[in-house]
């Protein structure tokens, strides 16, 4: 057995057991290592975004790559059913097609759809997974997943274009797709946020001639506040 991957993986599990956070000496003390040891371990789980830090807090959490593992493992459903109500707010206050897409490993998967002007092309998304650089929501998750953003970051030499248009969307929030990854579309995508991490995107898209730049502007202010106000009323319920 190789020690650093079981060293590995029983300190994801005692920041599992923990409730999903842990501070360095309590890992350390249950995992038997010495704090320079876990501190080690725990620096790289963070640069491959299996652990990270959150602002004001000690402790080190799962990070985002971890939970989309689970995600895939079968949690979609579940996320479905928590973003319906933003999608059908926005769906009804863009009158056009809405997607909700999440990480897939290197790439984006999507989960529901609404409003399909095109079935066969919502039916053909539905069923494929497609890259992250240049579409709407895979810049979202470039800029938002930090270990995602690294990851794919440092494996691939991306144009300053793209670069900046990735700076551009954590700077604004949002991101845009003006015929970029489809020719003859454009398209708006904001994170969706579950405990401050970014866990899916939803994206506005439609023919460029429907949704041009300035409305495409508009869209992104509008879902983001829609997606606030359902968050707040998903707290008041639980």
């Amino acid at each position: 057995m190789i020690q650093s991957i079981e060293r590995s993986a029983a300190i994801l599990e005692i920041i599992a057991q923990e409730g999903g956070g842990a501070r360095l000496q309590d890992i350390a003390a249950l995992s038997g290592m010495g704090k320079t040891t876990a501190h080690n371990i725990l620096q790289t789980l963070t640069q491959l975004g299996y652990v990270q830090r959150r602002s004001g807090d000690m402790r080190y959490h799962l990070g985002g790559r971890v939970l989309n593992l689970s995600r895939i493992a079968g949690n979609d459903h579940a996320l479905r059913i928590r973003t319906r109500p933003a999608l059908e707010a926005i769906a009804k206050a863009s009158d056009a097609m809405v997607f909700l897409a999440v990480p897939s490993g290197d790439k984006a998967a999507y989960l529901d759809i609404l409003n399909p002007h095109d079935p066969d092309m919502a039916a053909e998304l539905l069923e494929k997974r497609e890259t992250l650089e240049g579409s709407a929501v895979g810049l979202v998750f470039l800029a938002f997943v930090p270990g995602l953003g690294r990851r794919v970051l440092g494996s691939r030499a991306l144009t300053r274009e793209s670069l900046n248009r990735i700076e551009d969307v954590r700077v604004k929030g949002y991101s845009l797709d003006i015929e970029t990854f489809r020719p003859g579309w454009n398209g708006v995508a904001i994170p969706w946020r579950e405990n401050g991490e970014v866990r899916a995107s939803i994206c506005v898209s439609g023919p460029a001639k429907i949704l041009p730049h300035h409305r495409l502007t508009q869209l992104g202010w509008m879902m983001m506040r829609q997606v606030e106000k359902t968050s707040v009323q998903r707290c008041w319920t639980n």
